[in-house]
């Protein structure tokens, strides 16, 4: 994936950002524990469409600056993020994609700035009202997410051992490599992290507001952090046409995993 690389200062950061090709902008916000570099399968292929695409690292990720307190990740912050790199690159409204807590990002931003986004697809995880309200299947499935309040102990306990738990719980050897690439660089890991520290509120029910744009869920049915169910129930948070796809066969890093299945659908949401 050869595309330049642009340091941009967001929101009192330094940020690292791909924009590639032309045409209508599509922004793609990654999770944990990636980079943008989750999208290499897409981007390409979203330039051919006719599109222009921004990917971020999101603060503290990949080669974008990395706040030091946890504080510094808080929801609010990461809004803040995502509106200033569109006010830097002069974008008023864009097409918005989300995975993992890049999706989450994503809500928020959409929940709290409709006006800037024309629609939003949303991987994985569903609105956070839905999210919160998942029942005890949901929470058996994001049980990391209450390990990740801790300070200290589960940066060690995911490196131990080569790596050992970390690897069994992602379940995607292919992926590993560029993981502990990016992670084995000081505080990192703890940077990833302090996005579920930062936030712990969004495992709980919360009356979130309903999204006001058009929005695409797509699941994969392999997921292993995230039930069907929270995604099937955002249709009850969406005050506007709400698209729902399962993409069978595929773990959480979907984009990786099943991109032939993917990227089909992600155009035709995008349209």
């Amino acid at each position: 994936m050869d595309y330049p690389m642009r340091r941009l200062q967001i929101n009192g950061l330094e940020m690292n950002v791909l924009i590639a090709g032309e045409g209508p902008p599509v922004l793609l916000v990654h999770g944990f524990p990636d980079t943008h570099a989750v999208w290499r399968k897409q981007i390409p292929m979203l330039v051919a469409a006719g599109y222009q695409v921004i990917a971020p690292d999101t603060r503290g990720c990949g080669e974008s600056q990395m706040p030091s307190r946890v504080a510094d990740y808080h929801r609010d912050l990461l809004v803040a993020d995502l509106r200033a790199l569109l006010d830097a690159l002069g974008i008023e409204r864009v097409r918005l994609v989300g995975h993992d807590w890049g999706a989450m990002q994503g809500w928020f931003f959409t929940l709290t700035h409709p006006e800037r986004v024309e629609r939003y697809i949303t991987l994985s995880v569903g609105h956070p009202a839905a999210y919160g309200s998942g029942g005890l299947a949901q929470k058996l499935k994001g049980w990391y997410v209450l390990m990740f309040q801790l300070r200290g102990f589960p940066e060690w306990l995911l490196k131990a051992g080569y790596w050992w738990l970390f690897r069994r719980v992602t379940a995607f050897p292919e992926e590993f490599g560029h993981w502990r690439q990016t992670l084995t660089r000081p505080g990192r890991l703890a940077a990833g992290i302090n996005y579920y520290r930062a936030n712990p509120g969004v495992i709980l029910p919360h009356a979130w507001p309903k999204a006001r744009v058009p929005v695409c869920g797509i699941y994969s049915s392999g997921d292993r952090f995230l039930t069907e169910g929270q995604m099937r129930d955002t249709a009850r948070h969406v005050d506007g046409p709400f698209r729902y796809e399962r993409i069978d066969g595929a773990n959480h890093w979907l984009q990786l995993h099943a991109p032939e299945k993917l990227n089909p659908l992600l155009l035709d949401c995008l349209r």
